[in-house]
């Protein structure tokens, strides 16, 4: 199995870092491979709604948006890492995210998402709704925890301090394991759930 991870932080070694780490860590353990994308750092643009994607099957824009989305058709999961910002996540993050969702045409059903949030203080709660709204809304069943996935620090190092946090994240980890293994034998045994065709019904008539 293999799960991909984007760190949303632009901070190489920060304290997103850290809690991925833990991550990491218990992944290897359950012998789940991983493969991590810094992107928090990156010079990724918005999405401009051009639609060429429906077009190419691909975003129009060659920025990292296109190799990670080859990953993500490959992995069994989904782990979003960010630090929070005027609680929200890195806006470099929700770019990425955007055309990333938008422009994969390819089925996310019952790929396992989890994400993991990062701050000082406040605003963890808001960051953790918006960034789960990419796995519900796209079929993917989402690994819970036993508290919401948010971990503190400030200073570089500090959520090294947070055990309620770090705890949080290996039971987050472990939960992710079990609920990407009890999927592949449900879709051995069961197959994915049915479709139905899409049904789109707008606010405003014209």
């Amino acid at each position: 199995m293999n799960v991909l991870i984007l760190n949303g932080s632009p901070r190489r070694d920060g304290n997103t870092t850290m809690a991925l780490n833990e991550m990491l860590r218990l992944f290897s353990t359950e012998g789940i491979d991983t493969t991590v994308f810094q992107v928090g750092n990156k010079e990724i643009r918005g999405c401009i709604a051009c639609n060429r994607c429906a077009e190419l099957g691909r975003c129009v824009f060659n920025d990292g948006v296109n190799e990670i989305a080859e990953q993500f058709e490959k992995a069994d999961g989904l782990v979003v890492a960010t630090p929070v910002y005027y609680a929200s996540a890195n806006g470099t993050l929700i770019s990425l995210l955007d055309r990333l969702f938008y422009s994969t045409s390819f089925d996310k059903t019952m790929k396992v998402g989890a994400c993991i949030v990062v701050a000082r203080r406040g605003g963890c709660s808001a960051a953790f709704d918006q960034l789960n709204k990419y796995f519900l809304i796209s079929d993917m069943p989402v690994a819970a925890s036993r508290y919401w996935n948010s971990v503190h620090g400030m200073n570089k190092g500090e959520a090294e301090f947070d055990a309620e946090g770090l705890l949080t994240v290996r039971e987050l980890t472990r939960n992710m394991a079990f609920l990407m293994r009890s999927i592949a034998l449900g879709k051995e045994k069961f197959g994915l759930p049915q479709k139905e065709t899409p049904q789109y019904t707008n606010f405003i008539k014209v």
